[in-house]
């Protein structure tokens, strides 16, 4: 057999066998390494680690101190919750049951449960952690894979589609249960330290609503009880933090079911934090030389055909039929902004062009995926897209990244960055791919971020350096992304008249500050638990008179001193104490409270929501650190009790 070359993490390249296993390349690296290996990751994916390496690749060796051997013992946790389940329900039908961010879930059919059921099975799974016993892969024939699967449709599917290649396909036994599956796990079930239940819902088969509605039971593990009882608890501190409890509390948005699924409406105060996030990112986009266009939300289907989209986003598009002619709301706003492009005639001179739209756009999600803001049929983008010449393609991104860093230290969020490089399928010759992956990778180096290789991540048009935001439970969010793009710029037929007086092609990059104002809004609420920077409050200051007394003097502050900012006044016939609590529930950052002795000496006493106080304020010295509070974009409230 020939011999194949392996690329490791740290770029050095290792020769091996051709057919060698995940494990077998761990060992030619070190006994040590060999003897811990737990799984691999192979050009991106996680296998187990008896795969073997038919092909030059780049490899990952995951051991139990790797990030990614979680998911590897929380898929063997799925594992031991169907097993439990078999065993107190035999006629329990399974279908999938993957690892996710946050554990893990199963869909079963043929039982119903309730959330009292699921201690019964936990108890069980743990009888089986206790028992520890060996998961072992086994290969059986598609035929015999068939025939276990007799009554199960769900996994005939499976065998039809993503194994519709395999024989022999791959089963993991644990004990006297199995369940067809690629892997990969831990080496048995003791090492499963600790597991959870968590709660239970519906699912479509495959995502899709048009298919059977199955149960889906979400349960996590950790390695130990510690890291569960920390999960938990942030869990609930989450629960707290949720932006769809907090949007109602708040008034910010609702997505009633009269309007239609993922289709929320803004309240007059969450659209007040949008167009303070659209003003604050058109500053970014003035700065920068950006002109701003804007595109219908309706465009003929022949410009999505033209794009390539129309291949690739028609199942998730909206279409629509109008005079024998088909139309779609548009998923993106990168096509229009090619077409604006193309109607001018462009000199070498004239580059870099930079188009910015905050523009909506609308995709089909299936509505079991369909969750808040985070996930909805109709969203709005901060896009960007530049036109340029190759050789400016470093510097501009450089100029995007530093705008990125302005959004990511104005909000104070935590973020992950991930370069992502060359997928099989591509257009664009390798000299291009080389060329702009090694500039992405120097401007991050450069900026001295973190970041993650995701190999075989990119658009199939260009490589991209992707930002993923946490949230309060851990989670990663899509957020700022730059794209390089060589393919709509080919199918359009953009040109640029260079030094030489011939056509020369650009290359088109994608850029988002935020990603979507939707997913953007939902982490700020949710990171700032509602208590927004005061240059966000949709109120920032409220007025509370302690007797009707004070009205008067109350609406002079508001007109005469407080009238740059978003103020209201509290009339109601409420005790002071009474005011004070509704305004912090509110998450005002400001209260001026007013009474006789404030409005004959000219002054204000002022608190904020986290009960600082201070006496006998100044007016003006108010409204000047309010003007520099506000203009700085600075996070708290910082007027505090001297």
């Amino acid at each position: 057999m020939s011999d194949i070359v392996v690329t490791l993490p740290d770029g050095s390249e290792l020769e091996v066998e051709e057919g060698s296993t995940v494990e077998d390349v761990a060992y030619e690296i070190g006994p040590g390494l060999g003897s811990d290996t737990k799984a691999g990751i192979v050009d991106g994916d996680l296998v187990d680690k008896v795969e073997p390496l038919y092909e030059d690749c780049e490899l990952v060796i995951v051991t139990d101190q790797s990030d990614e051997y979680l998911r590897v013992l929380r898929h063997s946790a799925a594992h031991v919750f169907a097993q439990a389940l078999q065993r107190l329900y035999p006629e329990a039908k399974l279908a999938i049951g993957p690892p996710t961010d946050e554990g893990f879930y199963y869909d079963i059919t043929g039982v119903d449960l309730d959330a009292e059921d699921l201690e019964d099975i936990e108890a069980e799974m743990y009888d089986i952690i206790d028992a520890d016993y060996d998961i072992e892969r086994v290969e059986r024939s598609r035929e015999e894979a068939f025939d276990l699967y007799e009554d199960n449709e769900y996994k005939r599917d499976i065998l039809e589609t993503e194994a519709a290649d395999e024989d022999p396909v791959s089963f993991y036994v644990q004990d006297d249960w199995q369940d067809l599956c690629q892997g990969p796990h831990v080496e048995s079930t003791g090492k499963i330290g600790a597991v959870e239940l968590l709660n239970i819902a519906a699912a479509y088969w495959r995502g899709d609503e048009d298919n059977e509605t199955l149960t889906r039971v979400y349960g996590t593990a950790f390695e130990s009880e510690s890291d569960l009882e920390n999960f938990l608890q942030r869990r609930e501190e989450a629960k707290e933090r949720d932006h769809r409890k907090l949007g109602q509390e708040l008034d910010l948005f609702s997505i009633p079911d009269v309007t239609g699924p993922g289709l929320p409406l803004y309240h007059p105060n969450g659209k007040t934090v949008l167009r303070e996030l659209e003003d604050f990112v058109d500053d970014l986009n003035d700065a920068e030389g950006y002109d701003f266009v804007e595109t219908p939300h309706l465009f003929r289907t022949e410009l999505w055909k033209k794009s390539g989209h129309y291949d690739n986003y028609v199942d998730d598009m909206f279409l629509l039929d109008v005079n024998d002619e088909e139309y779609g709301l548009k998923p993106m706003n990168c096509p229009g902004h090619a077409t604006v492009f193309n109607q001018g005639n462009w000199s070498y001179r004239d580059l870099p062009v930079r188009y910015a739209e905050n523009g909506k756009v609308y995709r089909k999600e299936q509505r079991g995926e369909l969750s808040g803001l985070s996930r909805v049929w109709a969203f709005t983008i901060d896009d960007g897209h530049l036109f340029v010449k190759p050789e400016s393609i470093e510097r501009e991104v450089n100029v995007i990244m530093d705008q990125i860093n302005e959004v990511l230290e104005t909000f104070d969020l935590d973020y992950e960055v991930a370069l992502a490089t060359r997928p099989e399928k591509s257009v664009g010759s390798d000299e291009i791919w080389e060329q702009a992956e090694s500039q992405l990778r120097d401007v991050l180096e450069a900026s001295g971020m973190d970041y993650d290789i995701e190999s075989g991540d990119g658009a199939f048009y260009g490589p991209k350096i992707d930002f993923a935001f946490e949230d309060a439970l851990g989670r990663n969010w899509d957020g700022p992304t730059v794209q390089l793009d060589f393919n709509m710029p080919e199918r359009f037929d953009l040109t640029y008249t260079g030094e030489d007086n011939e056509e020369h092609r650009p290359v088109m990059i994608h850029r988002a500050l935020y990603g979507s104002y939707e997913r953007f809004f939902m982490v700020l609420i949710e990171h700032f638990n509602g208590n927004f920077p005061t240059w966000l409050a949709p109120e920032q200051v409220r007025i509370l008179p302690v007797s009707d007394d004070n009205i008067g003097y109350a609406k002079q502050l508001q007109n005469r001193y407080l009238g740059d900012f978003r103020v209201e006044i509290e009339d109601r016939s409420w005790t002071v104490g009474k005011k004070i609590q509704q305004a912090h529930d509110d998450r005002v950052p400001y209260m001026l409270v007013v009474g006789d002795n404030e409005q004959e000496a000219g002054t204000v006493s002022v608190r904020d929501r986290f009960e600082n106080e201070r006496k006998d304020v100044d007016v003006e010295t108010f409204r000047d650190h309010l003007e520099s509070e506000v203009g700085e974009k600075r996070i708290e409230p910082d007027f505090v009790e001297e």
